[in-house]
């Protein structure tokens, strides 16, 4: 098992919920990335998603997007980031996901990029625009470098293709639990414990929700139904508020406590 595995399984044994973090790596700069992911293990994460600046993040929200922006032009480049994911390495085992477009991955090469983000200390890729039926080369090369490829379910998504991507994914299924792109929400989905049973049906993976939620109460209402649930616009918009202050960290971590707090609180 790689790290993600080994996080979910610690969380069955343990009866908790988990957590799921996202930021846009870069953001406002590589050091506050890294002194962001240490802090995030101290407060109760259990995976840190980081976004890879990419110049037309399709599937993200206005919030998101500018996250991106500010990441390219603190000089963000996936060699940079796969850098400060070894600097993080070498003092967390917080399991690291990166949220990324196919483009990326391409420009340096599939098997080179895998390879790259093994070595770097990565444990998994979650792939924004790499359907699964063009997977089978790089569903293999993951499982050959030890890594985790992470697929999404929609709720638009009709149940013979949700079939087809769990048996496909690893180490979680991230169900997107409102159609359209990345960004905080007022309530959660009304829906959803009728499409987590509906993915849980096919698939024994852990799932993890996301798109929308934004505050310790909305994660505890989506931890209820679901193994994890994954902060993401939310945690991007503090840091887009304070990322010219020397608190920027303290700050951030201390929302994300509570986000921790309110989903460690629940039994599984």
């Amino acid at each position: 098992m790689n790290r993600i595995e080994e996080r979910f399984a610690h969380l069955q044994r343990t009866g908790k919920k988990g957590l799921v973090v996202y930021i846009g790596a870069g953001d406002p700069h590589l050091e506050a990335t890294r002194q962001l992911a240490l802090a995030f293990d101290q407060a109760g994460v259990d995976i840190l998603e980081l976004g890879v600046p990419f110049s037309d993040p399709l599937a993200d929200g206005l919030v998101n997007q500018l996250a991106a922006q500010r990441g390219l032009e603190s000089g963000t480049t996936p060699d940079r980031l796969l850098a400060t994911v070894t600097e993080v390495r070498r003092e967390s085992a917080i399991p690291i996901v990166l949220y990324i477009y196919f483009n990326l991955i391409h420009r340096v090469g599939m098997e080179k990029f895998i390879q790259e983000a093994k070595a770097a200390g990565v444990d998994g890729l979650l792939v924004l625009d790499l359907p699964p039926e063009e997977c089978d080369n790089y569903e293999a090369l993951m499982r050959a470098a030890g890594l985790c490829h992470i697929y999404l379910v929609a709720p638009t998504t009709p149940p013979e293709r949700m079939e087809l991507i769990v048996k496909r994914g690893a180490g979680f299924i991230y169900y997107i639990s409102r159609e359209g792109v990345t960004g905080m929400q007022s309530q959660v989905a009304t829906n959803l414990d009728s499409q987590v049973a509906k993915i849980r049906s096919y698939t024994r993976l852990p799932i993890a929700v996301g798109f929308g939620v934004s505050n310790p109460e909305q994660a505890a209402t989506v931890a209820r139904s679901a193994e994890a649930v994954v902060v993401g616009s939310a945690i991007v918009n503090q840091i887009a508020a304070h990322g010219k202050s020397p608190d920027l960290v303290a700050t951030v971590a201390g929302f994300v406590t509570s986000l921790a707090e309110a989903v460690k609180a629940l039994p599984s």
